[in-house]
Parts: C-alpha cells; structure tokens; sequence
C-alpha cells in the first residue's frame, strides 16, 4: 500500500527544487468569473492534489482547486480575468488548450504578447514580471508525474 502523503510530498520536493522559479500564478474559475491568484511554493503545495498519471508514468501532481481551496486563493488576492463564457469561447475557437489559453491572458493582462513555448519548468517560468520568473497553472493542470521527475533526476 503506497503512502499517498509521502508520495505527495516527494513529488512536491523534487518539482519545485528542480523548478527554475518558485513562483507561480494560479488561475481558475469560480462564480462564472476566471481569476488569477499570486502564490509561492509552499502555498502551491495546500492546493495540489495527487492523482494517477496517464499512460503508466505513475502518480501526478495536479492544480486541482476544491470550493473551499478556491475561497482560500480569492482570499489570497486575487485578480478577475474574464467570465467563464469568454473564456469557454477563446478556448472553443482557438487551437490551444485552456492552459494555454489562461497562459495567453495572463500574459496579454501584463501588456505581454504570447507565443506557444516549450520552454521546461527547470529552464524558465511562463512569463517574466518586473525581472521575476511565474510559472502559469490553469485548474486541473498537471505540475509533473513520477515519470518525468525520474528522467530529470537521472539527467
């Protein structure tokens, strides 16, 4: 029987010392509204779950908010992005997907043009803000899976 909690904080550990920021922009939708919250490390790890990776690379930690984590981020401070219904459509009518499009209004928000990078989490965060590196994560966004941590370790 895996320890879950164990598992969880491993995954934690290993991904935010090989990140290249501990910085991160949270965003997620609430009330029919979209918003972003500003988090650290140690807040991004209340507000991850673990979960079964896809395609047996093991577990995965994952930005997956509850109400109640939802509450705790707007009362973080946080920033409404767009409805819901906008956003809905941008990703309807786009060829990204809704991480890559709340990548794109973060982004645009900060007067920044966006472009699809595949930049690595170990090289760079998504967008640089007044000189400091922000990894974006949309709800329900995977971080890492064990799979992907091994190989970076052993690299």
């Amino acid at each position: 029987m895996v320890n879950k909690e164990i598992v969880t904080k491993m995954l934690q550990d290993t991904y935010h010392k090989l990140a290249a920021t501990d910085k991160y922009i949270l965003v997620y939708t609430i009330g029919g509204v979209v918003y972003m919250t500003f988090a650290n490390a140690d807040f991004v790890n209340r507000v991850t779950k673990l979960d079964k990776a896809s395609r047996g690379q093991g577990y995965a930690l994952r930005f997956c908010p509850n109400k109640a984590q939802k509450e705790m981020l707007l009362a973080q401070g946080a920033t409404p992005l767009c409805s819901v219904a906008l956003f809905d459509y941008m990703v309807n009518n786009s060829k990204y997907n809704k991480g890559e499009i709340a990548e794109k209004i973060v982004t645009e928000y900060f007067g920044q043009e966006w472009k699809k990078d595949n930049i690595p989490f170990t090289v760079a965060g998504d967008i640089n803000i007044d000189g400091i590196e922000y990894q974006i994560k949309f709800e329900k966004a995977t971080f890492t899976n064990e799979k992907a941590l091994t190989n970076l370790v052993k690299a």
